[in-house]
């Protein structure tokens, strides 16, 4: 059996960010999982989609077949972006987060960092699924998202904010100082 050797600093950080990671994992994954019910069976996601809609057609969409077309197609946009969006976020927030580690900061700004990075990610993929999936019974994408905007700020603000982090962490921490200037 082989052993890995880590170094306990990195080895630390890990540990820090473990949340962060788990979540970005997870991003990744829920991307992928949607990657696979649309190759193998996208027509079960756009029936409960129908159905959902077709549950209010009198009274939501006044018998208007085109208004509830236009919503139902919008909302099935919002599933792939929630697909595209755990794919980006969770990549993206699995890169940033292994690279805080390798910075050696930190365990409380590793795992803050890596809890924004890798929730944020989550919760904004998962927010852009459940906007699509509400949509038909609520009457349109406008409805879905504000019912929703408690998670798409949180989320989204969280990531966006770790991604700053990074960034900052970036320019003090990787990018060298120059040397004062001697006097002659």
């Amino acid at each position: 059996m082989t052993t890995i050797c880590v170094p306990e600093s990195l080895a630390r950080s890990l540990r820090a960010a473990s949340v962060g990671l788990i979540f970005a994992v997870l991003t990744i994954f829920f991307g992928q999982g949607m990657g696979l019910v649309f190759g193998a069976n996208e027509d079960a996601i756009k029936g409960r989609l129908n159905a959902s809609a077709a549950s209010v057609r009198s009274t939501i969409y006044q018998s208007d077949d085109t208004a509830m077309k236009a919503v139902l197609d919008k909302s099935w946009v919002y599933m792939q972006r929630a697909h595209l969006h755990a794919g980006g976020m969770g990549t993206t927030a699995f890169g940033f987060i292994v690279f805080v580690c390798l910075l050696g900061v930190s365990p409380r700004v590793t795992a803050a960092l890596s809890a924004g990075l890798g929730a944020g990610g989550f919760g904004y993929s998962v927010y852009w699924m459940w906007a699509g999936f509400r949509a038909p019974a609520l009457g349109g994408t406008a409805a879905a998202k504000e019912s929703l905007e408690w998670l798409a700020v949180s989320s989204s603000g969280a990531f966006v904010l770790a991604t700053l982090g990074v960034i900052v962490l970036l320019i003090v921490v990787v990018i060298p100082r120059r040397p004062p200037v001697a006097a002659s």
